[in-house]
């Protein structure tokens, strides 16, 4: 005797070899023998043998009509036996009888199983919506493997044009333009962006960098609301003609200088800061504005301001305007020891904006050496640079001159980029740089001093970071240092100016000690600043790359960093080279261009020769 049987969800035959009532020994088709619970016994019959009942139940199964079979159940629960009678309209045989089982099981759209050998049909609008669920997934599928076929090709499915981001930047591997994606990217080993590339979806390299970062920072976009400057109430006039020394493309100017001799022959250095404070109140539109972007964002040829241009430009120390501005004064003696210091909230004349590339001819190592400051500003310049040497001496930090660092300019013009370098610590640098510093100080001593909560960068052990608690910032020397000088390009800097404003008025901060809201804006803008300036350096590392292409550079020189990793002499390009063999650090080297990939912001490049032992 021969059992037809379930076991792991699946229909099996074998012949009885012993029979326990509720149990079995049973050996199957390949003659293993096992064990059976003899409720998982659908049927038991003679003829035909093993294998020929599992090849006739199965082509029974096939030739039922499933809809027919459907249409025929009762509505109520049955057993398979039943329904295999009112199918066949005879009592069905085994073969007959385990064919429509083997149906109903493999039908559980139609047939709900509700028991061994016990089926139910399903309620007409639940297999119809099943039905089209089957429908829709076949649907999808085809035009998956269209699309598949299609990428494969290099050919860009028309539906992809509108989910391009999606795909890209936050791939949803739930559609089917991903999983498509996919597959084509395993069969044709290249990246999603390279393969969308060779199908002609990414026209421009620089474009693919920046969408990604403003995808997922700017989803709303870079532009900004209509918003109203607040007015704020008429201030003091200085009597002084500030000027200010920026880049020549900068625009947020935040800070200005002044010099007055007074009656007594020393001399009163004014630090001028911008002043959005007076007309951002916390809470406004345009703090939101502020508070969400946390900082403008730089990167060569472009930047993305915090604040919108009508804001920055009722602000900004433009020359020939009057402008609000938060500022410090330092009176020093005829040996530059600061002997007094004062803050006001005041207005002053901005008589000039010199820039960088007029300035850096007249003002730079070579003229301070030589102590010729013949030329417009010059004196006053002449003052600031003696004043800053000996604040860099106040604060330990002169024989740091010794370690030249190069700072690297970007210029975009027509798609095309010129990169230059200048030696960090030049004479505009040192001025601009020392006389921050005493801010940033001064004002972060201002607010400690009176227990007026404020946000600090601090460093101890060499790890810099942002706190609500003052604490010495060792880098710099300084026994406090809050970021206060760039108000209208950092959101830090802008709640700072309000506190400190707040000390100078004598009024109630807007932020007290261990306010949540400041705890929150500090975390925000750490995590904002980290990605912006990751950005910045991306895309720095973009042009670099296309400088090589640019200039068809073939070779080039590099200084070993550590074992493989190189950074090029004359840009700021860092990267590894594997074919690089053991080489002390130092060692300046000859490199092969072999490719550049402006995709992964990376390139490939083999050593041609030692050009020194040591850089």
């Amino acid at each position: 005797m021969n059992i037809f049987y379930e076991e792991d969800g699946s229909f099996k035959v074998g012949s009885i070899m012993t029979d326990n009532t509720t149990s079995l020994q049973v050996e199957n088709l390949h003659g293993k023998r096992c064990k059976i619970k003899a409720a998982n016994v659908m049927l038991r019959f003679a003829q035909p043998g093993l294998s020929e009942f599992m090849t006739q139940a199965e082509q029974a199964a096939n030739d039922i009509d499933l809809d027919f079979l459907w249409e025929a159940c009762p509505p109520d629960e049955f057993a398979f036996e039943e329904l295999a009678q009112d199918y066949y309209g005879h009592t069905p045989t085994p073969v007959e009888a385990a064919g429509a089982l083997i149906r109903l099981h493999g039908s559980p759209m139609h047939f709900y199983k509700k028991g061994k050998g016990r089926y139910k049909a399903a309620p007409p609008d639940a297999l119809k919506a099943a039905l089209a669920s089957v429908e829709k997934k076949r649907i999808q599928a085809e035009l998956q493997a269209h699309y598949t076929d299609e990428l494969t090709q290099f050919r860009l499915p028309a539906e992809f044009s509108d989910q391009l981001r999606m795909v890209l930047y936050h791939p949803d591997r739930n559609t089917i333009e991903v999983k498509a994606l996919e597959a084509a990217c395993a069969a044709t080993h290249l990246s999603a962006a390279h393969l969308l590339e060779r199908c002609g979806a990414l026209p421009s390299s620089h474009d693919f960098h920046l969408n990604k970062f403003l995808f997922e920072n700017f989803p709303r976009g870079t532009g900004f609301p209509d918003v109203t400057v607040a007015e704020h109430p008429e201030l003091p006039k200085a009597a002084v003609n500030a000027f200010s020394i920026d880049d020549a493309t900068t625009t947020e100017i935040d800070d200005a200088f002044s010099i007055e001799t007074l009656a007594n022959g020393n001399h009163r250095i004014g630090i001028h800061i911008a002043a959005p404070a007076l007309g951002i109140a916390p809470g406004s539109e345009i703090d939101a504005i502020a508070a969400q972007r946390m900082s403008t964002v730089y990167m060569p040829g472009d930047k993305i301001t915090m604040l919108p241009d009508n804001v920055v430009q009722a602000f900004t120390l433009c020359a020939d305007k009057v402008c609000p501005a938060l500022s410090l004064y330092i009176e020093v003696n005829e040996t530059l020891e600061i002997v007094d210091s004062e803050s006001r909230i005041e207005r002053l004349h901005i008589a000039a904006n010199l820039r960088h590339d007029t300035l850096e001819p007249l003002f730079n190592d070579a003229s301070v050496a030589a102590r010729q400051f013949d030329y417009s500003y010059g004196p006053e310049l002449e003052l600031l640079w003696d004043f800053a040497n000996k604040l860099e001496a106040g604060r330990g930090k002169s024989s740091d001159n010794n370690q030249q660092q190069i700072d690297y300019t970007f210029s975009i013009e027509n798609d095309r980029v010129s990169i230059g370098h200048r030696l960090r610590g030049s004479p505009i640098d040192k001025v601009v740089s020392e006389l921050m510093i005493l801010a940033n100080s001064s004002w972060g001593k201002l607010l400690d001093d009176n227990g007026v909560a404020g946000i600090y960068r601090t460093q101890n052990n060499g790890k810099v970071k942002m706190s609500t608690v003052a604490a010495p910032h060792q880098g710099l020397g300084v026994a406090h240092y809050a970021w206060s000088s760039s108000p209208l390009r950092r959101y830090v800097d802008l709640v700072n100016q309000r506190q400190i404003m707040s000390v100078l008025r004598g009024e109630a901060p807007a932020y007290v000690k261990n306010d949540t809201a400041l705890f929150a804006i500090l975390r925000d803008f750490d995590t904002a600043y980290t990605t912006y300036n990751e950005f910045q350096r991306n895309m720095e590392r973009y042009w670099c790359l296309r400088w090589l292409q640019q200039e068809r550079i073939s070779q080039l020189d590099a200084v070993v960093l550590r074992e493989n990793l190189v950074k090029f002499v004359d840009i700021p390009l860092v990267g590894r080279v594997s074919a690089l063999p053991e080489t002390p650090p130092n060692t300046q080297v000859t490199l092969e261009i072999v490719s550049v990939d402006l995709l992964d912001l990376n390139f490939e490049a083999r050593p041609v020769a030692v050009v020194a032992g040591e850089a």
